[in-house]
């Protein structure tokens, strides 16, 4: 199972600990522009990945080569992609890296957003984004950790 996720967190213990298992990830791969750039963030970030995994960090732009290496299309092996905000998994989509299901699990809550879910606030931005993918006949999953219910249906 290949899985995608919007939580500006990215890296945190509720991935590690329910979405890892979930998911029967082999390999994390974070999709965000500054931390693929920043070694400290990614050094931080891996303390928490357990060893057993592959990680990398890439620049949104490159998720599309990854989608075509062996090990996302390998049987064997499943990816859990992370990234920190709705417009940046859009980037990746609209740039080819294909997805049908995307779990938005965390967005925080700040002055001028919508409260959408417990973990979920939107601005206007952001609340196109997610009509975005709704067009795109992309599902939307809101849930913080997976034995949670889909906490609001979008649309």
């Amino acid at each position: 199972m290949n899985w995608v996720r919007v939580d500006n967190r990215l890296v945190h213990g509720q991935v590690v600990e329910t979405w890892l298992p979930y998911t029967g990830a082999t390999t994390i791969i974070v999709a965000n522009d500054k931390v693929a750039e920043d070694m400290l963030t990614q050094q931080i970030m891996s303390l928490a990945i357990p060893q057993t995994m592959n990680a990398s960090f890439v620049p949104v732009r490159d998720l599309l080569h990854l989608q075509k290496t062996s090990m996302w299309t390998s049987s064997q092996s499943s990816t859990l992609v992370l990234f920190s905000n709705c417009e940046d998994a859009r980037k990746a989509y609209e740039i080819g890296f294909s997805f049908s299901a995307i779990n938005i699990g965390n967005i925080h809550y700040a002055p001028g957003k919508r409260q959408l879910s417990p973990s979920v606030a939107v601005n206007e931005q952001e609340e196109a984004c997610l009509r975005f993918f709704l067009d795109s006949k992309v599902r939307l999953d809101f849930r913080c950790v997976p034995n949670d219910p889909v906490q609001v249906r979008f649309g």
